[in-house]
Order: C-alpha cells, then sequence, then structure tokens
C-alpha cells in the first residue's frame, strides 16, 4: 500500500463530507488515523483550558489558540491536531484558509477515558523534537499536569499547584484545580 499524503487525506475528508460524514482525522507516517470524539470531561476540560488562555494572550495580541479541529502540517509531513494549540503571533501573521504549516509553540493533549498515557507522552515529545518550546499533558483521571520542554525532565503538577508558561506567556498562572469540571451544588442550580 502507497503512503498517503495530505493531498490524499483532503480528498478522504471531502468524500466523506459529501456522504454526509464529518470525522477529525490525522495523518502520521502515510497513515491515515480517525480520531475519536472525546469524553466530555475532556471536551470541557479542553474547554476551559482554552477560555483562560485567550483570556490573557488576545488582549495582548500574543498569538493565536486552537481547538482539536485545528490541523497542522508538521516538517515530517505528518498532519497533526493537538487538543489545544498556540502560535505565536510572530509566526502567524495571518490564520490562513488551510491547516498551519508548522510546529505549534504550545501543544497540550487531554487524556480522554480510552487513551493510553505513554502513546499521549510520545505524541507531546515528538512536537517537543520537532520544534513545539512546551508541550502538555493533562491527565483527568489522576489530576495531573505534565510539561514537557526540550531540555529537562517533564515537570508534575497536582491539584494545590500553579500552571506557568514563562516562556510563551509571561505572568500567566492557573491554579491545576481551575482545568477541572465544577461540580454543581443544587442550590446553585436554582434560577
Amino acid at each position: 500500500m502507497s503512503m498517503m499524503t495530505v493531498r490524499d487525506l483532503e480528498q478522504v475528508q471531502t468524500a466523506f463530507t459529501e456522504a454526509g460524514l464529518d470525522y477529525q482525522m490525522e495523518l502520521e507516517n502515510g497513515k491515515i488515523s480517525i480520531i475519536g470524539l472525546s469524553d466530555i470531561v475532556s471536551s470541557e476540560i479542553s474547554s476551559r483550558l482554552i477560555a483562560f488562555l485567550f483570556a490573557w494572550i488576545n488582549p495582548r495580541r500574543w498569538g493565536r489558540v486552537f481547538d482539536s479541529a485545528g490541523g497542522f502540517i508538521m516538517p515530517d509531513t505528518n498532519l497533526k491536531a493537538p487538543d489545544v494549540s498556540f502560535v505565536r503571533a510572530s509566526r502567524l501573521l495571518q490564520s490562513p484558509r488551510y491547516f498551519g504549516e508548522l510546529v505549534p509553540d504550545l501543544v497540550v493533549e487531554i487524556k480522554s477515558q480510552s487513551d493510553k498515557i505513554k502513546l499521549i507522552a510520545a505524541k507531546i515529545l515528538k512536537f517537543i523534537e520537532l520544534g513545539a518550546v512546551v508541550g502538555i499533558l493533562i491527565d483527568p483521571d489522576e489530576e495531573t499536569v505534565t510539561i514537557y520542554r526540550s531540555i529537562g525532565e517533564p515537570t508534575v503538577l497536582e491539584n494545590g499547584e500553579i500552571l506557568t508558561i514563562p516562556e510563551l506567556f509571561p505572568g500567566w498562572e492557573l491554579p491545576v484545580t481551575e482545568l477541572w469540571p465544577p461540580i454543581f451544588t443544587e442550590e446553585e442550580t436554582q434560577i
């Protein structure tokens, strides 16, 4: 079987769309992978993180934040879509109406119920190897946040600790507990 390209993936996406199907796909080493849906806890964590980042980044015009639908063509020709990503403004003056053809500065992967930590960590390390400045793995099951950089060992944060990314967002701080979906009391739900 021949190696698939980004153009081949686009043709598959077009065929799916014409058939009324909407699948998110990635391309890795010439093979197309269909990405399954996330559980809603993982989705909510992604939304929360995007909101916190956007609220800090947008007024400062530091760059662009993307969700899991934003695909990036990597230097190794793979097409990847991190759960959350950020690209500095100096590297992406205007978003193209296409995939990003660069490695994001920040990549975040959020473990869903069926994910394996080792595979997610390997994906993040590949992003770092290709040029990402920071990679983050969020594990809702363990309530941990693991930060990867090109130099040094990963740093694991737990509840009670503060997530910072000074190399990309000087001054930004987020308590790890703010990532987890809240549990509402009955009193709070009374309108």
